[in-house]
């Protein structure tokens, strides 16, 4: 099964052309080089509306699974859980787990990370840190179960 992926960069200053986005280009190299296709990518401010609204037109792209990078921290402007988790049908807490114990290996405030998983309509969506070596390791800590979470929900008949 080929998966078309939507990457979701989401920050203010990015947005505003104040610093290139580092985060999607690093997340499209990490998904391209597990065999995944890069359907679309969207660049976006920490708003909630506008994460949703982006969220929902990569599924509408046919984006079996939507990877966001920024927005999961503890700043005030941080929303992206907040947003995901509003248009979710159900969180997947197991992927923010693995990934804050395995990053803890790495970096002490990974503690302070909100990372998660949840499925909005039929479409997987993991929201990854925003630093480009943090969002690609942490998709990696987690890429074992994706393939298999995407078949199910795209409802994909398997051989028994």
């Amino acid at each position: 099964m080929q998966i078309e992926v939507g990457i979701i960069t989401i920050s203010d200053r990015a947005s505003r052309g104040l610093y290139d986005d580092l985060g999607g280009p690093a997340l499209k190299k990490a998904a391209e080089g597990y065999g995944w296709k890069i359907v679309a990518d969207a660049l976006v401010p920490d708003e909630k509306r506008d994460i949703q609204r982006s969220i929902r037109e990569m599924i509408a792209k046919g984006c079996s699974l939507i990877l966001t990078t920024g927005g999961t921290g503890v700043s005030l402007r941080d929303v992206t859980p907040e947003a995901v988790r509003e248009i979710a049908i159900r969180e997947l807490p197991g992927f923010g787990e693995v990934m804050r114990i395995e990053s803890m290996k790495i970096t002490k405030n990974a503690i302070l990370s909100r990372n998660l998983a949840a499925v909005v309509e039929k479409s997987l969506v993991i929201c990854l840190p925003g630093k480009p070596s943090g969002a690609v390791e942490c998709l990696s800590f987690v890429v074992g179960a994706i393939p298999h979470c995407v078949e199910v929900l795209q409802e994909v008949p398997t051989s028994c």
